[in-house]
């Protein structure tokens, strides 16, 4: 018997005991050397959350506005609104995003690294948003839809999250894929249902959660895992040597 099977065997044999099962949980907790994009981006968020709360709120308001990337800001302000917009969350639940991004974002981040996940996460953001306004905007201008349908608070960090959880679901296997799979679609279904899911708003923003949600696991999965898959520069140094 091996030396690491005789560790597998012992791991096996021990009582999982409150404490082992808080330090496991204690590794998706994100920070600043493991997870470097997922926790500064949750401070980025828990400041601004704070700053709606006790700010000014004809400055907060302001700021909402400018950040908002509804079709009217959109057109007028490209760049800006699509920059800011993901710097804010709809509510006050900045401790269920800590949860959420835990869960999705800081485990990709682990996987391929904090720059892929922040490229990830912002091309999601900006091709779900340009994919839902862009078609309001043409619709409005050629007068089908009323200039009132494209003034709405567009702001948040679901789209984003959305891309990343795609391609994370991709990078699984097996059973553990397709449960996640299940689990990523039920979350988008049931964002919908729990708002008014009749209003223009409401499926938009399943259109958008939609979107990004298939474009991390149908575009940037496969990239990320042929990347997984890629033979290392140091390993095809050492065959080359190896062959010389």
């Amino acid at each position: 018997m091996t030396g690491d099977a005789e560790q597998m065997l012992r791991r096996a044999g021990q009582p999982v005991t409150p404490l082992s099962a808080l330090a496991s949980a204690a590794r998706f907790v994100p920070t600043p050397a493991r997870t470097p994009f997922t926790f500064g981006y949750l401070v980025v968020l828990l400041g601004t959350t704070l700053l709606l709360k006790y700010g000014d709120p004809a400055f907060t308001d302001k700021l909402l506005t400018l950040s908002s990337t509804d079709a009217h800001n959109l057109w007028r302000r490209p760049l800006t609104s699509l920059a800011s917009s993901a710097l804010w969350l709809a509510d006050e639940g900045w401790p269920i995003y800590v949860v959420i991004f835990a869960v999705a974002v800081g485990p990709l981040e682990r996987r391929i690294g904090a720059a892929r996940t922040a490229k990830v996460f912002f091309s999601g953001h900006v091709l779900a948003t340009l994919a839902t306004e862009v078609p309001i905007m043409a619709l409005i201008s050629a007068h089908v839809l009323p200039g009132s349908s494209g003034r709405w608070l567009d702001i948040g960090v679901s789209y984003g999250f959305f891309t990343t959880a795609g391609a994370l679901v991709f990078l699984l296997s097996g059973r553990t894929r397709l449960l996640a799979l299940v689990t990523m679609e039920l979350f988008v279904a049931l964002i919908w249902v729990s708002d008014d899911p009749l209003s223009m708003e409401s499926v938009l923003t399943l259109l958008g959660h939609a979107c990004a949600a298939h474009f991390g696991l149908l575009f940037w999965g496969p990239r990320l895992r042929r990347r997984e898959r890629a033979p290392k520069p140091q390993a095809l140094t050492t065959e080359l040597v190896a062959v010389g």
